[in-house]
């Protein structure tokens, strides 16, 4: 017997997937690696991967085929990058991560300088991604690079982003933050610690969000979050037994809009035979 079920078969198909995953080594070609590459002991390359110069790779990583690694990047032990995986010059990866098909980290901030003529000049993006220890990321997620050198967009140790999600430049994601598909943190946003954030949730940019914060799905966070432990809704986002007292109401719109108008309709009535009322005791006196 265990205390926790659910955490120890977790437990086991992780120690199953490991298994799987970690048994790949060695290099097959075509492949290509370059200079100054430091690359510890038992990893596997896969073909057509590239690997840039000055890349420091730990020991055990697993680098499917496909998967382009810029210069001056390095990656800690044990972490995976499945096929297709791009990480852009710089990039700083932790131990123990897992990198799903078509992520990218590393790429420009949507940077644009507006000109008196109405096009945008390109807003150079100098810095960079930095992704700490136990690190989870979906397929076909982005991570855009932060927009100064020496600069980072920062995902720390523990974070699970979810499949199809945006992080812009400069955010910052706290630790053991879980992020589901199609949502997008813009640019500068800090996201605190153990946050429950749901799918197509939009948080705009230059915010602060508190630890453990929850957010439901498809919600707009349009202003900063500074008390610990909200749980949040809607659009704009808001309290989440608020939304649901409100969302009661919401239901019967239909029927209090019936009965208004029956209301009006009586108070017309009760007005009319009034009105007569009044004109024929106005006759009487005359």
């Amino acid at each position: 017997m265990v205390e926790d079920p659910y955490t120890s078969f977790t437990l086991l198909l992780e120690e199953y997937h490991k298994a799987l995953s970690f048994q790949k080594s060695g290099v097959e070609e075509p492949s290509f690696i370059s200079k100054n590459v430091t690359v510890g002991k038992n990893i596997y390359r896969g073909a057509f991967s590239y690997i840039g110069n000055d890349v420091k790779i730990g020991d055990h990583v697993k680098i499917y085929p496909h998967v382009f690694i810029g210069d001056n990047v390095s990656i800690g032990d044990n972490t995976i990058l499945h096929a297709n995986v791009k990480l852009y010059s710089g990039t700083k990866v932790g131990n123990d991560c897992v990198i799903h098909s078509g992520t990218v980290i590393g790429s420009d901030g949507f940077g644009f300088a507006p000109q008196e003529d109405g096009s945008y000049k390109t807003i150079p993006q100098l810095g960079n991604v930095i992704i700490e220890d136990n690190v989870a990321i979906g397929a076909n997620t982005v991570i855009d690079c932060a927009t100064l050198f020496g600069d980072s967009t920062i995902i720390r140790q523990g974070v699970k982003l979810d499949n199809l999600i945006q992080i812009a430049h400069n955010v910052e994601i706290g630790k053991n933050t879980v992020i589901a598909a199609q949502s997008g943190v813009s640019g500068s946003s800090k996201v605190g610690e153990n946050n429950l954030i749901a799918g197509q949730v939009g948080i705009a940019g230059h915010l602060v969000i508190a630890n453990h914060t929850s957010i439901g799905a498809q919600a707009g966070i349009s202003k900063s979050i500074r008390d610990e432990g909200q749980r949040l809704i809607g659009y704009p986002a808001f309290d989440l037994k608020e939304y649901f007292k409100s969302y009661a109401v919401f239901k019967r719109l239909p029927d209090l809009n019936d009965r208004l108008r029956e209301l009006e309709r009586k108070i017309a009535q009760l007005n009319g035979s009034l009105e007569s009322q009044i004109e024929k005791m106005e006759e009487g006196d005359q």
